[in-house]
């Protein structure tokens, strides 16, 4: 730590401020609670006196909050700063939290706790820490299952460090949300102005020589490799670093339905579809690259392939359970690895390569041709709207725009993929652990990326589960317009579909009595984007659905949300 001139009235607000100064966040994303006097107080003060400080965004729930902060991390992929409400802010904002692990987003969550209950010397907490607001063993302990890590700053003086370093250990491999709980009383306590020092990026991990020669023999050998990702896109540069290494070695790429981002361009002739099941029995090597859950059930295992890892942190801590059947590992940085490799495609053999070749070109004509066909039925429907056209439409007016696709769909989320036809880095993401989280993550991935157009897909049961109201106050208040496009079918489909699939014949099946699963009593969906002037739409008809979200992207283009409702027939 450095000495600094102690400003007249530092406190443990200003220590938090430099401290994420000090993090390189952007923003502040907050969700207001009592304990955050103090901060304001510094932020006002910087703002009087011209002095740095993180932006302030003021969020009304804490779900938008952390959200927000995800897509933001998700395109810019450095730690910011989420403030939270005590336990009980905490509490609701941990399904985001949790989504952020998942998608290894790197942020500093806070909040806090009293330490007196009123009882100690200086000023009063106030009686609601003492009454409703505490729980037994902290907010850290609470925050412990669904972070990287989770602790308590128990001294002032400690404070900005405890902040990098909870910013320095979110930064790393695997990335992800670090906890600090910070008590009002330190938060209020005189502070001598000593500041954190500024964080650095994280070193590049490699492979050695020794490990990468080894595994471009095995590929340079083998006659029916694939490549299998979940996130290769996620890491800076994985996204063209895989697909120049796919190339080099003319090895056709499978992204699983459980692919958290864009990793490789859907349009590409070596893009292999979503499924590895015609693999298991028939390739021969299968490179996992950033790969959590390759395998269902995990016990499946390859028939004759040897598997090679390539993860800089190939065992997740907070996967609860994972099987990868690895053979081999390569630890390096992803994005390091990967040109490593490429660079080692020589001698190959020209015969098994042109096998190969020729067998991915005609799989990829095949699957042209039949999402053409899935068009082209969709297109002639007799009544209402195929799911499979909003996807087609939605490709078609995005071209050429330069455009990001957040995706809180359940039921048709392997529709919005194989469709929409993202081809481009940092241009498809799947929100990640519960749902009711989409419009806060698309509203972060637009604060990162203002000049593109960013539209959120979501399904109609995913849309109620999210706190409308206070994304959309969000959406106004920074001018983060988006187009909302709900697939809207009136039921909580996958939950009926899993009734249906555990009890084909059984009481439902035979009175008709779906219960958890009708959402036709819900009223329009768009409607609630009217009280904050917002564009909306409601489609039920195949010809009216192009003009409608031609309306609608133009008006996010001038600068105003978009939703719209499309009545889906599946």
């Amino acid at each position: 730590m450095t000495d600094t001139t102690t400003s007249p009235g530092a406190d443990g607000g200003d220590a938090l401020v430099t401290a994420f100064n000090a993090v390189g966040a952007d923003y502040i994303f907050c969700s207001s609670g009592s304990e955050w006097a103090p901060v304001w107080e510094s932020l006002a003060r910087r703002h009087r006196d011209g002095l740095p400080c993180p932006q302030y965004l003021d969020l009304t729930h804490e779900t938008v909050a952390v959200g927000m902060a995800t897509g933001y991390g998700l395109v810019k992929r450095r730690p910011q700063g989420v403030l939270l409400h005590a336990a009980p802010g905490l509490l609701q904002g941990s399904m985001a939290v949790h989504g952020a692990l998942l998608a290894g987003v790197p942020m500093v969550v806070s909040s806090s706790e009293s330490t007196t209950y009123g009882d100690g010397p200086g000023q009063d907490p106030g009686g609601q820490w003492y009454r409703n607001l505490s729980i037994v063993g902290g907010p850290h302990q609470i925050a412990q299952p669904f972070t990287k890590w989770s602790n308590e700053a128990a001294s002032v003086h400690t404070l900005p460090t405890m902040v990098t370093r909870a910013a320095e250990l979110a930064w790393r491999a695997p990335a992800g949300p670090a906890y600090l709980n910070v008590p009002l009383e330190i938060l209020l306590e005189e502070w001598d102005g000593r500041e954190a020092k500024p964080i650095v990026a994280p070193g590049s991990t490699h492979s050695s020589p020794e490990e990468v020669d080894p595994v471009a023999q095995l590929i340079r050998e083998a006659s029916n490799p694939v490549i299998v990702t979940e996130t290769a896109g996620r890491e800076a540069g994985g996204f063209e670093a895989l697909v120049a290494f796919a190339e080099a070695w003319n090895i056709p790429v499978v992204e699983p339905d459980s692919a958290v981002c864009g990793n490789f361009p859907r349009t590409h002739p070596l893009h292999a579809g979503s499924d590895i099941g015609p693999w298991m029995d028939t390739a021969d090597l299968i490179l996992l690259v950033n790969c959590r859950a390759p395998f269902y059930p995990p016990s499946r295992r390859p028939s004759k392939a040897t598997v090679v890892v390539i993860d800089e942190v190939p065992q997740r801590p907070h996967v609860v359970y994972q099987v990868l059947f690895a053979d081999a590992y390569l630890e390096g940085n992803v994005a390091n690895t990967l040109r490593q490799l490429t660079k080692r495609a020589k001698d190959l053999d020209t015969a098994a390569v042109g096998v190969r070749r020729a067998a991915q070109e005609q799989r990829h004509a095949d699957e042209k041709s039949a999402i053409a066909a899935a068009e082209a039925k969709a297109s002639q429907a007799a009544e209402g709207i195929d799911p499979v056209l909003v996807a087609a439409t939605l490709r078609k007016l995005l071209e050429g725009r330069d455009g990001i696709v957040v995706d809180e769909t359940i039921t048709h989320s392997r529709v919005v993929k194989r469709h929409v036809q993202t081809a481009d880095p940092d241009s498809y993401f799947y929100v990640q652990g519960g749902l009711g989280q989409g419009i806060a993550v698309a509203l972060g991935v637009k604060l990162a990326a203002k000049e593109r157009p960013v539209v959120l897909t979501i399904g109609d049961g995913a849309f109620t589960y999210n706190p409308v109201i206070q994304s959309y106050d969000a959406s106004n208040a920074y001018e983060l317009p988006l187009l909302i496009v709900v697939f809207n079918n009136r039921v909580y489909k996958s939950m009926n579909l899993n009734h249906r699939r555990f009890y084909p014949e059984g009481a439902a099946a035979d009175t008709g009595e779906w219960l958890g699963t009708d959402l036709r009593r819900l009223p329009r969906l768009a409607a609630f984007a009217e009280p904050f002037g917002m564009h909306t739409e409601t489609v039920d008809a195949p010809e009216a659905l192009a003009p409608a979200l031609e309306r609608a992207l133009k008006a996010v283009t001038e600068g105003t949300t978009a939703v719209v409702d499309v009545l889906v027939t599946r």
